[in-house]
């Protein structure tokens, strides 16, 4: 291993810095992303987040959210940040989800929120962005 290479894998064990620094946007991955808090009101909305997911069996699981902070932490090195965003999940099981695939539409129960709500980080680089729509019924 190369000495770079065991300077960066030493500062990553330290842990991050004990200061964040949190964004109302972030550009990734060819998308720009708003919190909520920030698109409120504007006429482009841009907080729809989706994870493209595989498990472990055969069946694909997506999941869906909106974006609610970005936070970017730093190990101790200019070059080590990472991006993460903080999630509103929603339920991605069957009765939180209906696909029709004739239309390749997704339609989400906006009321049925993921049941594990400790788990709301992702790193940045993993979504995609999505638009909702909503029906008032």
């Amino acid at each position: 291993m190369g000495g770079s290479a065991s300077i960066s894998l030493s500062l990553l064990g330290l842990g991050p810095e004990r200061k964040i620094k949190c964004y109302n946007g972030y550009f990734v991955n060819g998308y720009v992303f708003h919190t909520e808090e920030y698109g409120y009101g504007r006429k482009t909305y841009n907080n729809g987040v989706c994870i493209k997911g595989s498990t472990s069996s055969e069946f694909e699981v997506d999941y869906f959210g909106r974006l609610e902070e970005v936070i970017e932490l730093q190990y101790h090195s200019e070059q080590n940040r990472v991006f993460l965003f903080k999630c509103y999940w929603y339920d991605t099981t069957d009765r939180g989800i209906r696909v029709d695939l004739h239309y390749a539409l997704v339609e989400i129960n906006s009321k049925a929120r993921h049941h594990n709500i400790n788990d709301v980080f992702v790193f940045a680089k993993q979504c995609q962005q999505v638009y909702y729509t909503y029906a008032f019924l």
